[in-house]
């Protein structure tokens, strides 16, 4: 089984307030699940790496620890920086960053396979949206049914 998966964060004021956004999708791209999260102050780098963070718990909590271990994720973000770290093309130079790395790489280990994919800004609108929803509204968790 294949899952493709949308993420996005971002801050107002860099850091100041944060949200994540993430659109869990079949091999069809058909919709699953819609999520959208404030996080405490951080940077635009720590929420989008705080979105992969969430999915990769969200959908083993959705599918099971069983089914996981057979799932492949593509996970797709408009953060170059983010993408290219994941995929090691990138030096980790900041210790946050490095210790939330470390957290993706160990949730990674409950599938089996994680790619992760760069993606154009136009391309994520969805994450996207969710991310500033969640900042307009200051909810904790918004959860929004698959279309």
């Amino acid at each position: 089984m294949k899952i493709i998966i949308y993420t996005d964060g971002g801050s107002r004021g860099n850091p100041g307030p944060a949200a994540l956004g993430v659109v869990i999708c079949d091999q069809n791209g058909q919709v699953l699940k819609k999520y959208g999260q404030c996080l405490d102050e951080a940077t635009n780098n720590e929420a989008e790496y705080q979105a992969v963070i969430y999915a990769l718990k969200k959908v083993k909590l959705l599918f099971g620890k069983q089914k996981a271990k057979q799932t492949t994720l593509e996970i797709r973000g408009d953060s170059e920086l983010v993408v290219q770290q994941l995929n090691h093309q990138y030096k980790l130079k900041e210790p946050h960053i490095q210790q939330l790395f470390i957290k993706v790489w160990n949730l990674m280990m409950d599938y089996a396979r994680v790619e992760f994919k760069h993606i154009p800004r136009e391309k994520n609108k969805e994450a996207d949206q969710l991310v500033n929803q969640a900042l307009d509204n200051q909810d904790k968790e918004t959860t929004l049914p698959g279309m």
